[in-house]
């Protein structure tokens, strides 16, 4: 039968199905089995009859049976509600009976938590003294023999001090720290001596051999390999010095083995960490600034002041000044170089005070340094210092953007501000010095003349002078630039070299006039201009002052050639004129006074011949002693002279009847007495009556038109006195 659950609340389920009929016992025998099979087939008969009479009365029976299991299910519901109704008011009476226990419960667990956290807390901080015990035993030991595990018991003590300064809760934090914090402070002492001993065992002086092997190949000093001069050698012009200088490399030396500056970064780091920077600063300048130091003294650097400079003669200064050059390249591009290298690693990650240290070590080597430049920037200008200055701006320029990459930070502005006002200095001296040499060249007052007429001293230093300026184009360049608001300073240079040599002529022109000689004093200008004209054409200077200059002077060389041919031989000239010699009237008689029938003067000739002689002579015997120091302006001007001279010559021998070659026999002995005495025997001179018929025919004539010719070959050799003829 289906039971419906009668409860509202509560849902048994599904209803069940519960069959009346007659259930087979479970245990039946055989025989029972057997007579129920014959008792089937009478119970077939009866349901079938039952199915045919009495079907509708079987249903009434299973509905009332139905009706009473749902009401037998109710019942149950009804107790089995009342029965859970009982528990709940049973649990909640247990639950109340059990709180205390539950609460003693709780405070056990809680209290075996604390415990736990407290035993984990104890053994954290007994691991701490633990640590410290051997971290102390370590610092006890020292660093000299493993400065690694050294480092790491500092690095455990200052762990074990944040440790026990964050748990102050601890009853003995505070003399645990008092202890810890003494014994980090013997630790750091110790550190430092460590640092300082480490660094002072590796910190030596560099062999200048050592350094000169660092240098370009066309940078080392000439000499022995045990030479520590320092010269740059002497056969390279300033010129090629620069072009080697461009591409040189420098190879920065080892100061202090790379295996050890790790280690001095370490002991670093932890004096830093300690506090400890100052007397960090104070230990690597105390010890790395002395060995600097003695490396250039080493080198050959000296302390000099402005009056040691003041003392020195010229050329030792000379020396000096090249040699600082030197010292100043070595010094900035390698000491420097390698210090500042050392430096970083030592103190990498500390900047400041990198910057801090480096500008300690290196101030007193760069105030030597820098010291001897301003000195000499300071010293009196003279002209010969002008080309030291320029090497000395032109070094301080070249160095400029290493000094500022190596000085860099602000530890280091004083001295990156004092070799850029040494820069300025030289650069001012320098050009103060350029427009000295200018006005000195115009008034020289060298009362010393050359007595030859040849190049003076003063124009052949002037110009050297110029020549040598113009290796320092671009030097010249950016020192007009320093003072100059125009950008054009190719131009400016040719303005003030034009200058120096107007000025130049303008004091040779002064010099000329101590000449009593009016004709030396046009070949000495002749001879300097050209002097002047032919260094320029073979220099930069031509492309400086340009071709318009170079033909507008060598004008004026023509110009003193020809008045020197016109005043030198202006009087001899006149005694070979036809000017004075004739009168009027004609024949060719003989008259009394010894003339011929032209009206010719047999005194007049022989006064001119005998007045010839004696200014050719002269003549000869003067200029030969003169000078014309170039080849083609002397062979040009004695050409001139001759084509002037020799065919005057030669016309007014002919003229008046003088013959030479195919004379009469009988007057060959005279010409042979003539030439020997004279010693010219080239050629034969004979006299025609007009003067043979006088006594000593050979005073009158001397020389053939070839014999001047061969003597004016002497001229302008600047032959001596007592120097026998050709």
């Amino acid at each position: 039968m289906l039971h419906p659950d009668p409860s509202p609340s509560v849902w048994a389920g599904p209803p069940r199905l519960v069959s009346s009929g007659p259930v087979r016992p479970a245990n039946t025998t055989v025989g029972q089995r057997s007579k129920k099979r014959n008792g089937n087939s009478g119970e077939k008969k009866r349901r079938r009859s039952w199915r045919r009479c009495g079907g509708v009365d079987m249903l009434s029976d299973r509905a009332a049976q139905m009706r009473e299991a749902l009401v037998k299910s109710q019942s149950i519901t009804d107790n089995m509600v009342s029965i859970l109704g009982s528990f709940d008011h049973r649990l909640s009476a247990l639950e109340t009976a059990m709180r205390p226990t539950q609460i003693r419960t709780h405070a056990i667990r809680r209290a075996h938590e604390n415990i736990d956290k407290t035993l984990k807390a104890a053994e954290v901080i007994l691991s701490q003294f633990d640590l410290s015990r051997q971290a102390e035993a370590k610092i006890l030991k020292g660093p000299h023999e493993d400065l690694e595990s050294y480092l790491q018991a500092i690095d455990q003590l200052r762990n074990n001090i944040q440790f026990f300064s964050n748990n102050k809760s601890f009853k003995s934090s505070d003399g645990v720290l008092n202890h810890t914090n003494t014994l980090l402070a013997k630790a750091i002492s110790k550190l430092e001596e460590e640092f300082k001993q480490l660094l002072s065992s590796y910190s030596k002086a560099v062999e200048p051999e050592r350094l000169f092997e660092c240098l370009p190949n066309s940078m080392r000093p000439s000499g022995s390999p045990g030479d520590s001069s320092g010269k740059i050698p002497s056969s390279h012009s300033h010129s090629d010095h620069n072009n080697t200088t461009e591409n040189s490399v420098y190879t920065t030396p080892t100061l202090i083995p790379p295996r050890i500056l790790p280690l001095l970064h370490d002991l670093a780091l932890q004096m830093v960490q300690a506090g400890n920077q100052q007397q960090l600063q104070r230990i690597y300048r105390d010890i790395r600034s002395p060995v600097l130091e003695e490396s250039l003294r080493k080198l050959g650097v000296e302390k000099l002041s402005k009056d040691d400079v003041q003392k020195m003669q010229w050329e030792v200064l000379e020396a000096k000044i090249g040699n600082w050059i030197h010292f100043m390249r070595i010094a900035v591009k390698l000491l420097f170089a390698g210090e500042r290298k050392v430096c970083d690693q030592i103190f990498e990650g500390f900047d400041s005070l990198m910057d801090q240290c480096f500008a300690e070590v290196t101030a007193g080597s760069v105030a030597v340094l820098l010291s001897f430049g301003d000195a000499i920037a300071k010293s009196k200008r003279s002209p010969e210092k002008l080309f030291v200055l320029l090497d000395m701006y032109e070094i301080m320029r070249e160095l400029h953007s290493e000094i500022e990459a190596l000085f860099r930070g602000k530890a280091c502005n004083e001295i990156r501000e004092s070799a850029l006002g040494l820069t300025k200095r030289l650069a001012q001296t320098a050009q103060e010095t350029f427009g000295d040499f200018e006005e000195a060249v115009e008034k020289d007052a060298t009362k010393t003349a050359v007595a030859d007429g040849t190049v003076h001293p003063l124009t052949s230093y002037v110009i050297n002078y110029v020549k040598f300026l113009f290796d320092y184009q671009s030097t010249l360049k950016q020192l007009f630039q320093e003072f100059e608001t125009r950008d054009d300073s190719t131009s400016q240079l040719a303005v003030v070299t034009m200058r120096i040599m107007q000025a130049l002529q303008t004091n040779l022109d002064g010099k000329s006039k101590q000449y009593r000689d009016t004709s030396l004093t046009h070949l000495f200008l002749m001879n300097n201009i050209h002097y002047m004209v032919r260094s320029v054409r073979r220099s930069e200077a031509k492309d400086l002052l340009g071709d318009d200059w170079v033909q507008r002077h060598r004008r004026v060389v023509q110009q003193h050639a020809n008045q020197y041919k016109r005043i030198a031989w202006a009087k001899i000239l006149q005694c070979l004129s036809v000017q004075g010699l004739t009168s009027s009237g004609g024949g060719s008689s003989v008259s009394a006074d010894g003339g011929n029938s032209s009206g010719v003067s047999r005194a007049i000739i022989k006064d001119r011949l005998k007045t010839f002689n004696i200014q050719f002579e002269e003549l000869h015997q003067k200029q030969s002693q003169w000078t014309v120091p170039d080849t083609e302006l002397r062979e040009s001007l004695r050409l001139a002279v001759a084509e002037v001279l020799l065919p005057a010559y030669r016309s007014f021998i002919k003229r008046f009847g003088l013959q030479t070659e195919n004379t009469e026999p009988w007057l060959c002995c005279i010409s042979k007495f003539v030439m020997a005495k004279n010693g010219y025997e080239n050629n034969v001179i004979l006299l025609e009556p007009l003067v043979e018929n006088g006594k000593n025919p050979q005073k009158y004539i001397r020389y053939t038109p070839e014999d001047l010719e061969h003597m004016l070959g002497e001229f302008f050799e600047g032959k001596t006195l007592n120097e026998p003829k050709r």
